[in-house]
This record gives C-alpha cells, structure tokens and sequence, in this order.
C-alpha cells in the first residue's frame, strides 16, 4: 500500500501521481479526511490521558493529607475522563480499520518515467525482434488450437471434460515439450535465482500482501472450508516469504525464483481470446522475484527484464518489449515492461512476461524490511518480478512458429537436450 506518511506529507503530489492513472480519487480524499481525523482523536485522547493521570496524582495527595471529599471528587473526575478516552480511543481505532481498508483499494504510484496514456493502446512499444510479418508461410498461419489438437499434443475435450472450459491437457510431445520449457527456464536462471518450491495454497494475508486481495478476490480461487487460495503465480508466496524478518543489507539483492502451477478464474475474460492456450484457467509457469533496496531496484528491474527477454530470444521467437503507461499498470505496479511474443496461428502478439517493479508497496503489505549496514534502524523493502518461463502461450508461439508443411515441429535448438529429439 501507498505510504501514508507521504500522504500526509505532500497530499498534492500523491494525488497527482495517483491521476496519471486515471483512476477515482474518492478513496484517497477519504483516507486523507481519515487520517486527519484520526490524528485529532489520538490528540484528544492523549490529552485525556495526561489529566486522567493528573488526576490519580491529585487523589492520592488528598488522600494522604486527609482530604476524603476532594479525593472522591477527583476520583469520580478521573473516572469520567477515563471513561471519554476510552470512547475516544474506540473511535480512533475504528476510524485507523478503515483507512487501512481503503489503502488496500488505493493502487500504487506510477514511476515519474512511466509513460502517460489511459490503456493498453497508448503502450509505446520499445523495440521488435526477430519479426518478419511476412516471413511466416500458410503452414505456420494455421492456429495451435486447430493442429495440436489434430496431432494429439493438445486435448480441450476432454480437459473440458474433467474440470470445465478453459482447461487443457497436453498429452504426449505436448507433455514433454511444456516440461523442458519448464527445465529450461529454471536452469537458465539458476545461476543467479535460488530455486524454490512453494506452496500453492495460501493464507489470506498472503494474497492480500502482492495485492491480489481484495481487489482480484473474484478472479482467484478459494477453498472455502481451509480459508486458502489458490495462487495465481508463483509471485504471491515469494514475495511473502520473508514476511516479518529483518534481512541485512548485505544479503540484497536477495534473488529467488519457482515453478509452480499458476489458477486464475480470467473472470473478464468472456469471450476474449479464449481459444486454446491463449487464456487457461491452470497453468505452469517459472517466475522470478527479488528483494532489493530502493537504490538498487532499477537495476535489478532492468536484469530481470534481460533474462524474460533472453529466454525467449533463445527460443528464436519473434518478440517485443511493450513500455506500460500510468493507465494500463496493475494494482500493485510502479513501474512495468511487457515481454510479448508473435504468435503467427493466432496472428497476434501475446504477452508471456510482465516484468515489475512494486517500490515498497507490497513490502509494506507484507512487512517486508532490511537493516541497512551500520544503522540500527529498520527500512523496507522493494519488490521485483518476471516471468522468466510462462508456458502455455510460448508453447503455442513453438509449435506454430516451428510448424513445417508436413505438419511436423522442429524443436527450437535450446530444448532439444532437454527432449532428446529435433523434430515434433
């Protein structure tokens, strides 16, 4: 969440950050009127206490000189104002419930260099690669969810079947082409990134600390009866994992990086790019993710972005890098790259890494904090990730960019040792 402090401080210049968005300023007025409010209730109580205190010293010296009247009058004073503090204090702490609840909804401030526009279609693209619109023959024009199918590799009815629409099974090659992008993305990263094997269900708080909740409750999926979710990415219990500990300074950048399968209900996306594996309810992916402190976020930022990029490079895709503006970033975002990659079948381009930088907004969330070298105070931390292997559009960008005229693939030369094959 958005630092209060800084809301106080210099409430103009949150808000005007926070209009880039183009978002509903309502709920910032609101915490702002809060807060003001709860920090005159805090004042009076706080007086109240001081004369409540006042008071006990004034019974107990009438007491000791023998004056019994004055003492029970100070006393029933005393009681009185104890009484107003208390009620003051109650106020006061509902009203602190609810500015923190509305500073869960308030999105994140967007980096002074991110770019401005309203959505998706002001997104300056940055740079393309490896991209030819016209080197791409019938045979690679045919989509994955029509010739997978035929192959064998992918199987929608009967994932249909076993949990509903916008699930997929891949079988066969499929299987085994999704599990060396797996191995792939992590041995590529394993020079630097800690491997790790989180849990996939998660407390509430967790979710609530990368700001999945409670803004994306309706996108996510709940056991009801364990009060745990399901994650939508590896990001959610890694950025958590050192939840309430106090890292040193010189263990950052503290890098980490999972496999896990991914659940999102897609709740919104009804209609839109539905088909095949463009948009699954469950999927695999490698993420990435470090801790950092403030100075050296950007250039963990720009590292992370390298490696996305690189893995797909490696892949022989054609791709970009798509800059996001103020309007388009997400709940939690400072500051964000998309890598995307060119899926000739589908003909169009599909976002397979979004590379971020949270500043201390989730590590507020989560209670995430360092102890800079030679201070005994504490400071938090800032947050970064990326997909560095998102499997089920890249697979579809493979098997339709490597598609030969007699239906076979060609196995992009990185995952052949992991295949031990060439060719689909």
């Amino acid at each position: 969440m958005i630092d209060l402090r800084l809301v106080r401080a210099d409430y103009d210049a949150v808000r005007a950050s926070l209009a880039r968005r183009g978002i509903d300023l309502s709920e910032l007025e609101q915490a702002a009127a809060l807060d003001e409010r709860h920090r005159n209730l805090t004042t009076e109580r706080d007086a109240l206490r001081h004369e409540v205190k006042e008071l006990s010293k004034q019974v107990g010296l009438f007491k000791r000189e023998g004056r019994d009247s004055e003492a029970d009058a100070a006393a029933a004073e005393s009681r009185k104002l104890g009484e107003q503090g208390k009620a003051l204090a109650a106020e006061a702490d509902a009203i602190a419930d609810e500015i923190h609840e509305l500073l869960l909804h308030i999105p994140n401030l967007p980096a002074a260099d991110a770019p401005d526009g309203a959505d998706e279609t002001d997104n300056p693209v940055l740079r393309v690669e490896n991209f030819d619109p016209d080197a791409y023959g019938g045979h690679q024009r045919v989509p994955h969810w029509e010739f997978a199918v035929e192959a064998g590799w992918l199987d929608m009815e009967r994932a249909a079947k076993l949990s509903g629409s916008m699930f997929a099974m891949l079988r066969g090659p499929g299987a085994s082409l999704a599990r060396a992008m797996v191995q792939f993305g992590l041995d590529r990263n394993a020079d630097r990134y800690e491997e790790i094997r989180p849990p996939t269900l998660v407390h509430s708080q967790v979710m609530v600390s990368t700001g999945q909740l409670p803004k994306f409750a309706d996108d996510a999926y709940w056991l009801e009866r364990d009060d745990l979710w399901a994650i939508p990415t590896a990001e959610v219990p890694l950025t958590s994992l050192a939840s309430g500990e106090i890292l040193d300074e010189a263990d950052l950048p503290m890098r980490m990086m999972a496999h896990t399968s991914c659940y999102r209900r897609e709740a919104g996306a009804a209609g839109r790019d539905t088909r095949g594996l463009l948009r699954v309810h469950e999927f695999d992916k490698v993420e990435v993710l470090a801790y950092a402190t403030p100075e050296q976020a950007p250039a963990v930022h720009a590292e992370i972005l390298e490696r996305a990029e690189g893995a797909v490079a490696d892949l022989g895709l054609a791709y970009r890098i798509v800059d996001i503006c103020a309007g388009d970033l997400g709940q939690s975002h400072h500051r964000s790259w998309d890598v995307e990659v060119y899926s000739p079948g589908a003909g169009q381009w599909l976002e397979v890494s979004s590379v971020s930088w949270y500043s201390d907004y989730q590590a507020r969330r989560a209670n995430l904090r360092y102890r800079p070298t030679g201070e005994k105070g504490t400071r938090i931390l800032h947050t970064l990730n990326g997909s560095a292997l998102a499997v089920p559009r890249v697979w579809a960008a493979i098997v339709e960019t490597y598609r030969q005229p007699d239906g076979s693939v060609t196995v992009p030369e990185a995952l052949r040792p992991y295949l031990g094959r060439d060719v689909l």
